[in-house]
């Protein structure tokens, strides 16, 4: 009985509803609108947050970088002296560059280090029956497979032999086999880089993540890369280290073939660097900061005290990155609940007009015998009405927000259940918080005044 009596109450809401669509229309507006913000702010910011989780992973945990600092000359030439404190022109400290040494010290002296790998990187074409494809060509030891959560699809990394000795083998990424190997097992098979056939023995899986100015963070992306022994570069296409042992008037360069890679890459920069970058891998988290102190001091002592290096810490840089866009989203969260409760106001308003509009038909009700519970009854359920159902078409609008977003912006959003349960949640609590008083003025009216009201 006192469910067909509430229920009652609702179909004269419901009613109501219906004889004014328009104005319910505009006064669900604001929920609509608020929702759809809420899961599209929500949606930005869950995608922020597996987007850097996903450069997390792929610049490996515990990670420091070490790259050296090159100066680039406006003749094109290498600088040789730099100025002093009153102007003058002095002599450059000489520094051996970022070397195989540096390497070989930070491995065997600093007992926080669980692997460390050199890069040596190559933009430039590899080649393979009349097939020309642009790659980055990479040398590195096998430590950097692990270091960065590199798997392989098929072969095998290099053998300790093949990186001692320089052989000439590759691991190639995925891009790069489905591009020169599309009807052949890559494995077993060669494609030429520079003046030397490499041996492809390893595939890597390939990565489907979109990453904005990824590198930039530490972050590699391999599926058009070629990763070749760091030996193998160093003997059979380019020793920096040669050429600058070469300008002290050493001997070692003598004889020795380099292939040149492009018209200005060695002369344009002043880089004597052996290596273009070290990465190293610490064993715990809490040893990052004192690693990074030993790992400057160290290099500083091994290259004359010339501070041509710098050093990185990728995953704290993206954490910082993450931290501010976790603010960023905050905010757009804070404005997009503001409108939530802009548009409660609205109901509360216009629901407030209702009464108004309809004392007469309030006074009759009481007169024919209905409780205030029913007057109550009667308006709250006509704004639930409101903003669950602008709920439900905020939910579609945000949905659709979050796909517009991510096909035209590129930024990634990921729609989450929570985040649609929060918003329609927030919604429909909303329409009983802001209907509860105007429900409740029209309750309280006396009948009799009411009958009266013109």
């Amino acid at each position: 009985m006192i469910f067909e009596r509430y229920f009652h109450d609702f179909e004269i809401a419901f009613e109501s509803i219906l004889d004014n669509k328009l104005k319910s229309s505009l006064t669900a507006l604001g929920i609509i609108f608020g929702t759809a913000a809420v899961i599209s702010m929500l949606a930005i910011g869950n995608g922020a947050q597996q987007e850097i989780l996903e450069q997390i992973k792929m610049v490996g945990v515990n990670n420091i970088v070490i790259t050296p600092i090159v100066d680039v000359t406006e003749d094109g030439e290498e600088s040789s002296s730099e100025s002093g404190e009153n102007g003058s022109k002095q002599k450059k400290k000489f520094s051996p560059g970022l070397t195989l040494e540096d390497l070989k010290a930070i491995n065997n002296i600093i007992p926080s280090v669980k692997r460390v790998t050199p890069e040596i990187i190559v933009n430039s074409f590899v080649v393979q029956n009349g097939k020309r494809v642009a790659a980055k060509v990479v040398g590195v030891n096998n430590d950097y497979f692990e270091l960065y959560n590199v798997n392989l699809e098929k072969g095998t990394i290099f053998s300790d032999y093949q990186v001692d000795n320089g052989i000439p083998v590759c691991v190639i990424g995925a891009n790069i086999s489905s591009k020169i190997f599309s009807d052949v097992d890559p494995i077993n098979q060669y494609l030429k880089f520079g003046h030397v056939w490499l041996k492809v023995v390893g595939v890597l899986e390939k990565s489907d993540i979109k990453l904005s100015a990824a590198e930039n963070a530490g972050v590699n992306l391999v599926n058009d890369n070629v990763f070749i022994p760091v030996q193998t570069m160093l003997l059979r296409y380019k020793n920096r280290a040669l050429l600058n042992s070469k300008k002290l008037g050493g001997s070692g360069f003598s004889g020795m073939f380099f292939f040149s890679f492009s018209s200005n890459q060695e002369t344009t920069s002043s880089n004597y660097n052996q290596l273009d970058k070290i990465v190293v891998q610490v064993e715990e988290t809490e040893q990052i900061t004192a690693t990074t102190e030993i790992l400057s001091r160290m290099l500083l002592r091994r290259h004359m005290d010339v501070k041509d290096f710098e050093i990185t810490v990728p995953e704290l840089l993206l954490k910082q990155q993450q931290r501010t866009k976790d603010i960023f989203n905050i905010v757009l969260g804070a404005i997009a609940s503001i409108s939530l409760i802009v548009g409660g106001i609205g109901i509360m308003n216009i629901m407030y007009a209702t009464v108004m509009e309809r004392i007469k038909e309030i006074g009759i009700r009481l007169a024919l015998g209905a409780k205030k519970a029913d007057i109550i009854a009667q308006f709250l359920s006509e704004a639930i009405m409101i903003s669950v159902s602008g709920g439900i078409a905020g939910v579609i609008l945000g949905v659709v927000l979050s796909k517009l977003i991510t096909k035209f912006s590129g930024i990634l959003t990921i729609i989450s259940p929570g985040s649609i349960i929060i918003a329609f949640g927030v919604s429909a609590i909303i329409g009983v918080v802001f209907g509860i008083s105007p429900a409740k003025r029209a309750a309280d009216r006396d009948p009799i005044e009411s009958l009266r009201y013109e």
